[in-house]
């Protein structure tokens, strides 16, 4: 598949000793890394200066978009008319055409769900073409995308190697958009688990056992080590609490978290459900060398985390997450 892209300063994509491509983001010790800036927005509904209100916020972080390709990658997990297990298509919309005003050369849409092989019934349920217009060369469906094979940097999983999307490794700017939601076996899933769907269900199945089987804390490390995302946003105007991340009920949180470091997003995530990120597994270790996880070593700015927080319940297997 060929995007058209200009070429990023650092390439995404690069050779290894065996002539494979191979994707390497930095990894950075906690003790080496500045402070991460994190904006929590209020946004009561899916309708009001929803655009405006993403716009701001994205040029608050000066992000090195303009005349660059720019993924979204959604979280689509499954069939969803109500639209309360997915990132919300007005938010995905109205995102991507905040990067496009910024000066994005092209903006793709991506997901690869885990729960459905018909990645176009999903679309169809969230009804997402009515949002965005015409998603003929603008989705891309990463179960089914060309695929390289990428070294792991880490070893926290079993596995070695992935294969992973060409589109994912070929875009100059990866956001992931995440849904604020509680996992029945990850505890939560904000944007470092949503980085599950970049793995194509083509070479490891529905829903991504091989992931499952490594181990779901040690995977997420494992691919967001070698595809960290660039910027993150979470969808926390409807969220899930409960039996998350497709069973659970709906619960209206009211806010957007934005962000350029994913775990420090994530943290803040953790913190506006009540709950707390330092007893979530892989945050823990995430926050060892992809973010920053302390809320010393994060810059929360927008609104103050007490007037937006809210009581997520989860399973009681991990009732020890509860604030």
């Amino acid at each position: 598949m060929d995007l058209p892209r200009a070429e990023p300063e650092t390439p995404l994509v690069s050779e290894d000793g065996d002539g494979e491509l191979s994707h390497r983001p930095q990894l950075i010790p906690s003790f080496q890394r500045p402070a991460s800036r994190v904006i929590v927005h209020r946004a009561a509904d899916y309708q009001k200066d929803l655009e405006q209100n993403i716009l701001e916020s994205l040029k608050e972080f000066q992000l090195p978009v303009r005349d660059r390709t720019v993924l979204l990658k959604a979280n689509l997990v499954g069939l969803d008319p109500l639209n309360v297990m997915n990132t919300h298509p007005a938010v995905i919309a109205a995102t991507r055409e905040c990067f496009l005003r910024l000066g994005a050369a092209q903006v793709f849409i991506g997901d690869g769900p885990a729960m459905d092989r018909d990645t176009e019934a999903i679309l169809e349920s969230v009804r997402l073409r009515q949002f965005t217009g015409p998603l003929q060369h603008n989705f891309r469906d990463l179960n089914l995308d060309d695929v390289v094979r990428v070294p792991l940097p880490t070893r926290a999983s079993r596995l070695k190697e992935l294969y992973l999307p060409k589109t994912v490794l070929g875009v100059d700017f990866l956001v992931s958009m995440a849904k604020l939601k509680t996992h029945h076996w990850a505890g939560v899933t904000l944007s470092l688990k949503n980085m599950f769907g970049i793995v194509p269900g083509g070479c490891y199945g529905w829903p991504k056992n091989v992931l499952h089987w490594a181990g779901i804390d040690n995977s997420i490390l494992d691919i967001n080590a070698v595809a960290r995302p660039d910027f993150a946003i979470i969808d926390g105007i409807v969220g899930m609490e409960g039996n998350g991340p497709i069973q659970g009920t709906p619960k209206p949180a009211g806010v957007l978290i934005f962000g350029d470091d994913p775990v420090a997003v994530d943290a803040t995530g953790c913190r506006v459900m009540g709950l707390k990120p330092e007893r979530v597994k892989y945050l823990v270790r995430a926050g060892t060398l992809l973010g920053n996880l302390e809320t010393k070593k994060i810059q929360q700015v927008g609104e103050k985390l007490e007037s937006v927080r809210s009581s997520f319940s989860v399973l009681p297997a991990f009732s020890k997450l509860v604030a």
